[in-house]
């Protein structure tokens, strides 16, 4: 079944009044893509499409270069990953979190891919970025997030304002499950001289649905990767010099709102009883109201 669509969303994502087709099947991504090795991760072992949008026949095309969609199809270590990311690009979009445009599209055969619009290109012009991989030289799942933050301190040219943002996605990387949110998973982008800022928000997913014994945390917060509570928290907002008053605000009885985006999505009815399982608890830990 076709996910559906708003024509603003359409028009947002394509500038085009009518949904692009995509003319190739699951089988046909395996053969395009190739597959990264290492650690246990989603990202690692999901094939990923650079696309492009042919006008002319409104259909979305592979490319190698000159892209301007990263299609995610579905991938048979991990199932339904591409309903996951989009599930959670809407709640994190719901809270606010800067989140490019993203949807759902069938392939040729039916099965459902998560395309999001490319974030580091600008009427065509490619805007560069580094991930914190690059800028702390350092293995993807080696660090801190104060690491990340000290550095955000250094580079931006909004320091106060993108540590508070980073902040928020490390509590909402924490309730919604997401122990995969390595450095590669955050970035730096330098648009010009006078704007050096955090990235939009990506590759976000509830990797403690898919696997199993997932840690708390990619990166360790107040130097732990498991068993995280608030004090970790606490200790970690300090470090950035977050107020109080404002560091969990948006996340106090924010369960109704993520329960009616899960419970909307095309995520199965099992997983989507135990993702808001896996929040409640995470919310819990977190001593915050839901």
């Amino acid at each position: 079944m076709s996910p559906v669509m708003n024509k603003k969303l359409i028009k947002e994502m394509f500038n085009t009044s009518e949904l692009p087709i995509i003319e190739f099947s699951l089988q046909d991504v395996s053969q395009k893509a190739q597959q990264s090795a290492g650690k246990l991760s989603i990202s690692g072992v999901q094939p990923k499409l650079s696309m492009k949008l042919d006008k002319k026949n409104n259909s979305l095309i592979s490319v190698a270069e000159g892209g301007e969609y990263i299609l995610k199809p579905q991938t048979a270590a991990f199932p339904n990953i591409p309903e996951n990311e989009q599930c959670c690009m809407d709640i994190a979009a719901e809270f606010e979190i800067d989140v490019p445009s993203h949807c759902l599209l069938n392939l040729k055969d039916g099965s459902l891919a998560y395309v999001v619009r490319r974030f580091d290109r600008e009427s065509g012009v490619k805007i560069h970025q580094e991930e914190f991989s690059q800028i702390l030289e350092s293995d993807k799942y080696k660090g801190s997030v104060e690491q990340i933050g000290r550095k955000l301190k250094e580079v931006s040219t909004a320091p106060g304002y993108d540590t508070q943002l980073f902040f928020e996605r490390v509590v909402f990387s924490f309730i919604i499950g997401n122990g995969d949110a390595h450095l590669k998973n955050y970035a730096i982008a330098y648009k010009d001289k006078e704007t050096i800022r955090l990235a939009p928000a990506y590759d976000i997913v509830c990797s403690k649905l898919v696997i199993q014994g997932e840690e708390d945390s990619a990166l360790s917060i107040n130097g732990r990767k498991n068993g995280l509570k608030r004090e970790d928290f606490d200790k970690f907002a300090d470090y950035l010099n977050i107020p109080m008053k404002i560091r969990y605000e948006k996340f106090e009885k924010s369960l109704l709102l993520m329960e009616t985006t899960i419970m909307s999505s095309k995520i199965q009815k099992e997983p989507q009883e135990r993702f808001i399982g896996i929040i409640k608890e995470r919310l819990s830990r977190m001593g915050l109201q839901p």
